[in-house]
């Protein structure tokens, strides 16, 4: 695996997708999601140009932080699913919790920044596929979850993020992408001022990021296409 080149080859793609859909490839930022890589493997990741790591496990994310594998990164995000039992061990540690996805989970977040005298940027997670087996909520909760978000102090609600269903033919997440950017939109329009405008659509992967950003997401979230097929789980 070179590293160095993979990381190249994708931010000219983002690039390429940017400029191609008329925006300026400098408002997609590029989030390397780290899952099961190594401390090693994620500071040369950043060494060689990225900027900001995504974490799926609560137990990797806090062996990263310990390892100050991270050093030298812009930010560090949480974009898995997150139990609340796990909530402390993840707010005021990540710039961004990407995957809040119920009222319960919103108030957890809320409760321990609120300990811990921050205010934690989260995005709220759609499942815009109606997956029984995926997190998020669905779409016509999202205003609720939206309101609540914007009464919480601790709590400053950056935009949206999702998990399309997974499709082998090219550009068959488009709509879903589609759907998501036009939920973006009209909820931008709806929110009262929360300390922060939404600013973050954070959709497409290592498969279909060119299309999220066809769409409109500012974020994409890739791990195989930089660092290849993922290592088994390391058992810690």
């Amino acid at each position: 695996m070179d590293l160095s080149s993979n990381i190249a080859l994708v931010q000219s793609k983002i690039a390429a997708a940017a400029l191609a859909a008329g925006r300026s490839p400098a408002e997609i930022t590029l989030c390397a999601a780290t899952k099961v890589q190594s401390d090693d493997t994620i500071r040369q990741a950043i060494a060689a140009g990225i900027a900001v790591c995504g974490e799926n496990r609560v137990q990797e994310l806090t062996a990263h932080l310990a390892a100050d594998a991270y050093a030298g990164a812009r930010e560090v995000h949480f974009i898995g699913h997150l139990q609340t039992n796990k909530v402390k061990q993840v707010v005021g540690k990540v710039d961004l919790i990407q995957s809040v996805d119920s009222l319960h989970l919103l108030q957890a977040i809320h409760t321990q920044a609120d300990k811990l005298g921050i205010v934690q940027d989260i995005l709220l997670e759609v499942n815009i596929g109606g997956e029984e087996s995926k997190s998020g909520c669905s779409p016509e909760l999202l205003p609720e979850l939206v309101e609540q978000a914007g009464q919480l102090p601790h709590i400053r609600l950056r935009g949206l993020m999702a998990i399309p269903p997974i499709s082998a033919a090219p550009g068959a997440n488009r709509r879903y992408f589609a759907q998501m950017r036009q939920l973006f939109i009209d909820i931008t329009q709806k929110m009262s001022d929360n300390q922060s405008v939404m600013d973050c659509l954070s959709m497409g992967m290592s498969a279909d990021y060119e299309d999220a950003i066809a769409e409109g997401a500012t974020l994409v979230r890739v791990g195989t296409a930089l660092f290849g097929p993922r290592p088994p789980m390391a058992h810690r």
